[in-house]
């Protein structure tokens, strides 16, 4: 069998991992596609670069590919490079495991205003993404973070913590520099449910308190409602109990604050649950604020709406309400959930009816949710449909693998290898090393493709 897996990151190493692992009764040759240079997805460009312990999961995933047994083409753009048909004619079947990169849409009045951004064109940035823009506009002494998961915990703690306490990571110079410059002074981080209620993990919350000269302003209206639901059934998760002694002790820190007992750091990090966005307050085109309805629990779990209004002024405002996948070319897409329709990782289109040879894993499959764990589980169920559909395997006219980088090279695509990314790798450690640091990424396309190359 030869399989093309199209997305280079977890999703699609563990697919090809348990593939060549799996039981099996014939042989595999898999090729790995990727749009950028370099593989791993959002471990290396989705990952806060304070947080190098998640990024060891790179380990994990580096030695899959060094098994030797697949091959990485990086730098090929699936739709534009390589077309459906062209997989058709060299591979029996393909897995897209492209991801969710996309930030979903907050539905409120004024938040395509100037000054409003999505999370994940943020993180994009600042982990040196070589798509976007090299620089960012950081112009804000108050900013407003809607979300209460990890994402929101993280560009909360890269807009509040001070450039110099970055250096010891792998920030491109860029990201420091701007990050520099940031005239930020105070941050508010808003949930619509209450402190109970958080998608936040307790590692990533007790690391913002102990961001260097931040304070952790709590509202204690928040903590005051009667809530059954939270008693009863929150109260026996570990998490939550964590979480909640976490932000008992930002409470206790902010009486002693009040009381004159300890200094006031130069910024503040603001908490508010119980608030809704309901409209971005919009002066001359730009964000001048964010308007939040009060809500209350319901005693089952979810909310109610006060009728109790508030606006809190700031200058940028940023929505990390989840990520949102995005279309292939000549790929079913469900426009209203941002994933490739699939039945256990079969892909079907949109009546239903089963697309043969075509595959899906990851979050373009079940949506942006679950961690490491749920992806290979997630994989191995597409793997199983995969090996079940002997039958409806593609019939390639052209199995022979040397075509494949023969194909790409007619085409003039400046393709990445294996050995590409190592020579890259080792550039970006030699870069750190010399400079005192683990490693100083390489954000440029062409520059990241020249080294890989050897060019």
């Amino acid at each position: 069998m030869r399989l093309a897996i199209v997305g280079a990151g977890p999703a699609g190493i563990y697919a090809a991992d348990l593939l060549l692992k799996a039981e099996r009764d014939f042989e595999v040759e898999i090729d790995l596609f990727e749009q950028l240079p370099a593989p791993y997805g959002l471990v290396r460009y989705g990952v806060s670069p304070d947080h190098p312990r998640i990024k060891g999961i790179i380990t994990a995933l580096r030695d899959v590919l060094d098994s030797g047994e697949i091959r990485f083409f990086g730098n090929v753009r699936y739709g534009q490079d390589l077309t459906l048909d062209d997989l058709k004619q060299h591979y029996n079947a393909v897995i897209f495991s492209t991801g969710a990169i996309r930030d979903a849409m907050l539905g409120v009045p004024g938040i395509d205003a100037e000054g409003s951004y999505g999370a994940a064109d943020f993180v994009s940035w600042f982990d040196g993404h070589p798509d976007v823009p090299r620089t960012w506009p950081l112009e804000a002494a108050s900013v407003g973070v809607v979300g209460n998961g990890n994402v929101a915990l993280d560009i909360s703690r890269m807009l509040i913590k001070h450039a110099d306490d970055l250096l010891p990571t792998e920030i491109p110079d860029n990201v420091y520099q701007g990050l520099k410059a940031n005239p930020i002074e105070e941050l508010h981080l808003f949930g619509r449910r209450g402190p109970k209620y958080v998608k936040f993990t307790p590692l990533e919350l007790r690391e913002l308190g102990e961001v260097r000269d931040v304070d952790m302003v709590i509202d204690e209206r928040d903590f005051e409602h009667a809530d059954p639901y939270a008693d009863e059934v929150l109260a026996k998760n570990k998490q939550v109990t964590v979480m909640t002694r976490i932000m008992d002790k930002w409470r206790d820190e902010q009486r002693a604050r009040e009381a004159g007992e300890v200094e006031p750091s130069s910024r503040r990090l603001h908490m508010h649950f119980w608030s809704k966005p309901v409209e971005v307050v919009v002066e001359d085109g730009r964000v001048a604020g964010l308007k939040i309805e009060r809500t209350r629990p319901d005693g089952e779990g979810g909310v109610i709406d006060t009728g109790e209004f508030e606006i809190i002024p700031m200058q940028s405002l940023y929505r990390a309400i989840g990520y949102f996948g995005s279309p292939l070319d000549e790929i079913p897409f469900d426009e209203a959930r941002g994933v490739i329709p699939n039945e256990q990782g079969r892909v079907i289109d949109l009546e239903g009816n089963r697309v043969p040879g075509v595959y899906a894993t990851g979050w373009i499959k079940r949506g942006p949710v679950g961690l490491i764990g749920h992806t290979k589980s997630d994989a191995m169920e597409t793997l199983e449909c995969l090996m079940a559909d002997a039958d409806s395997w593609w019939q390639p006219e052209h199995a022979d693998a040397a075509t494949i980088p023969e194909l790409l090279s007619e085409r003039g695509v400046p393709f990445t290898n294996l050995d590409g990314w190592h020579r890259l790798d080792e550039h970006e450690l030699s870069l750190g090393d010399a400079a005192g640091r683990t490693r100083i990424k390489v954000v440029s396309r062409d520059e990241m493709t020249r080294i890989s190359r050897g060019e």
